[in-house]
């Protein structure tokens, strides 16, 4: 693994991890006026794309970090929809 790699993975993990504390806390709360379905959905397709991009690319912390976040993603959906 090069530098870039490591560097890669590094942010992958740094920027999925950020995300994580929201999906908890509305897991937790089960409030989820303040979360935006449209934006969810549109940022889902966005990291669905990378996640396919990352495979393109055969970029292991793109498409780790992506598929991490789209589930993430799909879950926060969920609740807002269960819970609106």
């Amino acid at each position: 693994m090069n530098i870039y790699e490591v560097l890669g993975m590094f942010a992958a993990i740094i920027t999925t991890a950020s995300f994580l504390p929201q999906v908890y806390k509305t897991w937790k709360s089960k409030d989820t006026k303040a979360l935006s379905l449209t934006m969810y959905i549109a940022f889902f397709i966005g990291v669905s794309l990378w996640t396919v991009y990352g495979f393109y690319l055969n970029s292991l912390p793109m498409i780790v970090a992506n598929t991490i976040t789209a589930i993430s993603t799909l879950i926060l959906i969920r609740l807002k929809l269960k819970y609106k």
